[in-house]
């Protein structure tokens, strides 16, 4: 058995579970991408129509954060695109264009028009780029002979190309998409698969994801640890915050998406202040937010260890 080496422990493990977007790859640079070009189809398509997506709806249809270009540049953890499956996401699109005014069959026939132009441009321009400290790791880990299997909301088919585009497919033993499953995270049933083809018990494997969905599936399949990746997740805190427009306070007044961002802001510069007195960083506090079934959190792959027990 393998000990995980993590700042908050230890844990013998015989083998290791990781999520795709946002865990292995950069999600903004896979999924900013696809975000982008399927809601510029999406806006596109529906002015043939003589209908008009409300700029409004743009950061809330997926959960993105965009600059003023309209460029995203941030995801709510929480929110459909980064926990949601595919099917998911074109049922949430599909309902806006329905909302809009056409009929559901138009609407599902838009949707998948937009999902092929998105789809073709990542074929074609490739956007992936690995976590940092991603190689190291998955080398120490392969130098131990740990099994390793990928368990991601995304479909397998897509996976497995966003794993050779990155140069990583070798690693993994087994590639469980949502497509391979009755129930998608948080649900247990791809951690249980991924444990099957790789032949151990849940409670010997080890889980890391970068959203509670992953540490939720984590934790109703009885595996041995979640650990959470936290790279830039206070960014993410507020994105979460915005996205989901506005809010009632307890006084009855209504609180903007802009203003729970900056009482979001404020209170991490609070947390922050806490944080430098406990001795963590604002993003670990940012961390506990976003990711609290966790048993663990890291910054990134370089506070990870593997190592074999001795017996």
């Amino acid at each position: 058995m393998i000990e995980l080496n993590t700042p908050q422990g230890n844990y013998p493990v015989s083998a290791i579970l990781f999520d795709k977007d946002g865990t292995l790859l950069q999600f903004v640079s896979l999924w900013g991408s696809w975000g982008e070009c399927f809601l510029d189809q999406f806006t596109w398509r529906l002015e043939q129509r003589g209908l008009s997506f409300p700029e409004q709806h743009r950061a809330s249809l997926l959960g993105t954060v965009h600059d003023d270009a309209g460029k995203i540049t941030d995801y709510d953890r929480n929110g459909p695109l980064a926990m949601g499956t595919m099917s998911d996401l074109y049922a949430i699109a599909s309902w806006q264009g329905y909302s809009l005014g056409l009929s559901w069959a138009e609407a599902v026939e838009l949707v998948d028009s937009c999902r092929n132009a998105a789809d073709a441009m990542l074929e074609q321009s490739r956007p992936v780029r690995p976590l940092p400290g991603l190689a190291p790791f998955l080398d120490a880990c392969a130098a131990q002979g740990i099994p390793m299997a990928v368990v991601t909301a995304d479909e397998t088919a897509s996976a497995e190309s966003h794993l050779r585009w990155l140069g990583i497919r070798q690693y993994f033993t087994a590639v469980i998409g949502t497509d391979q499953v009755e129930r998608g995270k948080p649900f247990p049933d791809m951690a249980l698969l991924a444990c099957g083809r790789l032949g151990v018990s849940p409670a010997e494997a080890a889980v890391i994801g970068d959203t509670n969905g992953d540490m939720r599936m984590a934790k109703a399949a009885g595996t041995a640890v979640a650990i959470g990746i936290a790279g830039g997740i206070t960014a993410g805190l507020a994105a979460s915050t915005a996205a989901k427009g506005p809010a009632v306070t307890a006084g009855g007044m209504v609180q903007t998406a802009a203003s729970r961002v900056t009482a979001t802001a404020d209170a991490a510069g609070s947390e922050a202040a806490d944080a430098g007195r406990s001795g963590l960083t604002a993003d670990m506090q940012a961390a506990g937010a976003l990711l609290p079934d966790a048993d663990c959190v890291v910054s990134s792959y370089a506070e990870l260890g593997v190592r074999r027990m001795v017996r």
